[in-house]
């Protein structure tokens, strides 16, 4: 299928297996008329290995800024332009915000082709909750600074998802089993779709050791899973007993009970003991 002229295409390209690249995919990128990479060199042997000869141009964090324009350009002369990134979707902790807002400033079409996404494949994987998941990119790479992003994720009931790089990994882990407890789940996926793919499952504490034992482990890239805080059932038994009372002078125990079990999400059964005694007590 030839690309549309005058489009901004987003392309996902194989976090690791070459043949996890659609067909569609390797069409966009044999015949736009431009290729913006993270990197051209990693890029450039993709296409090579696909057969496919085309023009490449940068585009990382460091150069964004003074690119878009270039790119923007591009396609206000009716060229198409595909973005990638070093490896998965673009934008998913990787640049080309600026670019796509760019784009979207000017109403210029913009295309997703999508395909792999090492956080989707690894909560595919995890075993934990998928229902609700909270993708936080990269942790800080300092461990005061990394605590205190943790801190504010402790109590998060969603499944959360982090990047993180073999450099920082274990530390990284002791600072998750400092602040989140080393009896939190989590799995760990190390060279996904790779030769060398690994899964660590269990406990922080659990993944920490199998980690430690593994000489494999000091090479590729994470994606860690970890599950989420279990919500606090506890019920402020004050707050409840003023709810019941304040019903129970208008309403029969079942009823002020009934209600007022939804107001603090209090079990009824609890709410009716109060509404019960109360009732004894006038």
């Amino acid at each position: 299928m030839p690309t549309e002229p005058g489009t901004l295409y987003i392309v996902a390209t194989p976090i690791g297996n070459l043949d996890d690249i659609s067909p569609r995919a390797r069409s966009v990128l044999a015949t736009v008329d431009l290729v913006a990479a993270e990197d051209t060199r990693r890029v450039r042997q993709l296409l090579t290995h696909f057969g496919i000869s085309n023009r490449l141009m940068s585009l990382h964090e460091h150069n964004e800024p003074e690119r878009v324009q270039t790119v923007i350009d591009r396609i206000e002369a009716g060229k198409s332009v595909a973005l990638v990134s070093d490896a998965g979707t673009p934008l998913i902790s990787d640049p080309g915000f600026r670019l796509l807002a760019a784009a979207r400033e000017r109403a210029f079409p913009v295309t997703p082709i999508p395909g792999s996404c090492a956080l989707i494949a690894a909560l595919s994987v995890a075993g934990l909750p998928t229902d609700r998941f909270r993708f936080e990119g990269f942790l800080p790479a300092r461990s005061g600074a990394r605590k205190t992003a943790l801190e504010g994720l402790r109590q998060c009931t969603e499944t959360l998802v982090f990047y993180e790089s073999v450099h920082r990994i274990h530390d990284t882990l002791a600072d998750l089993s400092c602040v989140f407890g080393a009896d939190r789940p989590v799995t760990l996926g190390r060279e996904m779709t790779k030769l060398h793919e690994t899964f660590y499952r269990g406990s922080i504490g659990a993944v920490r050791e199998q980690l430690a034992a593994d000489p494999g482990s000091s090479k590729g890239e994470y994606t860690l899973v970890i599950g989420g805080c279990e919500p606090d059932t506890s019920v402020d038994q004050q707050n409840l007993e003023r709810v019941v009372s304040i019903l129970s002078s208008q309403l029969p125990a079942g009823q002020a009970a009934t209600l007022a079990a939804r107001i603090p999400g209090a079990p009824r059964k609890q709410a009716y003991r109060i509404a019960v005694g109360l009732r004894r007590d006038t």
